[in-house]
């Protein structure tokens, strides 16, 4: 019996892309470790105030955005591998960096430079100057998501090309799903893994603990990795599959010859298209950003469940995997335009129509959240999928109006529209938050200034909250409750203004876009 002589394809491709998505995931773990680990843990040891968090996440998202604009240059340059080590490499420092601001803060409020962790927090807790200790601690820590940032908008660029190198383009959008998968995975796990790491080994451990990971994943990049034509492990079936595009693009270029015309920024700000999706970016962006920021720190306010507990674990996974429902949002559009008849702009308008309308279920979080605090988790998760699903289809109605030639620019213009939201969101988030705490809390029927007038100027807060042996405004309306005072957190109202305009936003941009661009009309330079 004759053996069969065509070669069996090997299936490299699909290791590589393992790594993307074990990538990804690490790319979004150490983007949460601050956010459930700082009201807590850090706030406790630096004195902050929901508007220090809020100025640090908030500068995050810009400098995310910039470098967004840079990042798949910077990668085209030094070629996919090293553009690679050279992100995550990146992104692994600034992670690890956070964990050094108590030596920082140390040496530079009392010249204690080399103490470890525990020494250090001793250090700065004898510190008279509650003030200094916020800002010097602060700025660190916003030096170390500038770090974070730079490197983290390496990975969807470098990953995209990583799946172009791989993958023949039938196959990139399955692929370039199950990379993006990581996104979600690693916000599902995060609050099951990063508060545990916090809450025994101290919150400095978190960060060192999941930014090494990314030198792990360095290594097996070096080792793994290779151009597939160059690659040992891709035989001939499968470098013939990878490439299959390649011969038919050639013939087509041989057949015609396209001038692509150079598409600038402002070329493209010209034409309503391109607001469309800078209002839809602008408006929506930064909610979801809110509520990957803020939800750990709204348990822990307004629920008193801190995310080291194991109740807060299980209700911010839950919040996460809620969202997962977001694989609606591919599917509906193609119902529309496949059984309903639609035309694929109008299709998917109206689908973004629909979860816009699902967002409006966080407005009813906040006022039910009497009932148990897993209402407003429960409808807060269903906003995150509705957000999930509503940007999916945000960014597929570029593809719609604008040639191919034009999209990552008119991706990038949106980007760093949707990064300025995110900034005003969480600045003003952390803004409101203070200002709700200090001027609509009561106690006993009475306003806290009217009680306690210290708490009117920072300076002589500080001193007093020191003198209560407490780190926080928050801490001290705790320690009323517990001695038989009736308290009524302002912050309550203020979480309750934020999910409103959380929940409008996407029915106001859809409005909006819907004004500028009424029907499909492709755009032509």
């Amino acid at each position: 019996m004759m053996k069969n002589s065509i070669s069996q394809m090997s299936n490299y491709r699909w290791k590589i892309c393992a790594l993307l998505f074990v990538a990804t995931t690490i790319n979004y773990l150490d983007r949460q470790v601050l956010s459930l680990t700082w009201k807590d843990f850090i706030a406790l040891e630096y004195h902050w105030t929901n508007n220090d968090y809020g100025n640090i996440a908030a500068l995050f998202s810009i400098f995310y955005a910039v470098s967004m604009l840079f990042a798949g240059r910077f990668i085209d340059i030094l070629g996919t591998k090293k553009g690679f080590m050279w992100a995550i490499g990146i992104w692994s420092v600034g992670a690890i960096l956070h964990a050094f601001s108590g030596m920082y803060t140390s040496g530079m409020l009392t010249g204690q430079w080399l103490v470890g962790f525990s020494e250090a927090a001793e250090i700065i807790g004898k510190v008279s100057d509650i003030a200094a200790v916020g800002s010097v601690s602060v700025s660190f820590f916003i030096f170390a998501r500038f770090v974070l940032a730079l490197g983290e908008a390496g990975n969807f660029p470098a990953a995209i090309k990583v799946t172009a190198e791989y993958f023949p383009k039938k196959d990139r959008a399955f692929a370039t799903s199950i990379f993006n998968a990581g996104a979600t995975i690693g916000a599902l796990v995060a609050p099951l893994v990063i508060p545990v790491i916090a809450k025994h080994w101290g919150w400095e451990s978190s960060f060192i603990i999941i930014g090494g990971l990314g030198f792990v994943w360095m290594g097996f990049w070096q080792f793994m990795y290779e151009k597939p034509d160059a690659h040992p492990k891709v035989n001939r079936e499968e470098l013939a599959y990878i490439l299959q595009d390649e011969e038919v693009e050639e013939n087509t270029a041989a057949t015609v010859e396209v001038k692509k015309p150079k598409v600038s920024i402002f070329s493209c700000l010209k034409h309503k298209q391109t607001w469309a999706f800078i209002v839809g970016k602008f408006m929506t962006d930064g909610v979801w950003w809110f509520y990957l920021f803020w939800m750990p720190a709204y348990l822990s306010s307004v629920y008193g469940i801190k995310s080291s507990d194991f109740t807060g674990q299980i209700a911010l996974f839950v919040l996460y995997a809620i969202t997962l429902l977001s694989i609606i949002g591919g599917w509906l559009p193609t119902y529309f335009v496949d059984k309903k008849g639609m035309e694929p702009y109008a299709g998917r308008m109206r689908a973004m129509l629909i979860f816009a309308v699902f967002a409006l279920f966080v407005l009813l979080a906040q006022p039910f959240g009497y009932i148990s605090f897993w209402v407003p988790v429960v409808l807060i998760g269903i906003g995150g999928a509705a957000h999930q699903s509503w940007s999916a289809n945000l960014f597929s109605t570029i593809g719609d109006m604008f040639p191919k030639y034009a999209v990552a620019t008119v991706t990038g213009i949106g980007g760093l529209a949707g990064g300025i939201g995110s900034f005003l969101i969480n600045k003003g988030s952390g803004s409101l938050f203070d200002f709700a705490e200090r001027n609509w809390t009561t106690i006993n029927g009475k306003p806290l200034l009217e009680l306690f007038p210290q708490f009117a100027q920072a300076d002589t807060a500080a001193g007093f909250l020191k003198s209560n042996n407490v780190s926080t405004l928050e801490e001290f309306l705790k320690l009323q409750t517990t001695q038989g005072q009736l308290v009524d957190n302002g912050l309550d109202t203020g979480y309750m203004i934020i999910f409103t305009i959380c929940a409008l936003a996407y029915l106001i941009a859809w409005v909006v876009m819907k004004m500028l661009v009424p029907r499909i009309k492709p755009v032509k330079f």
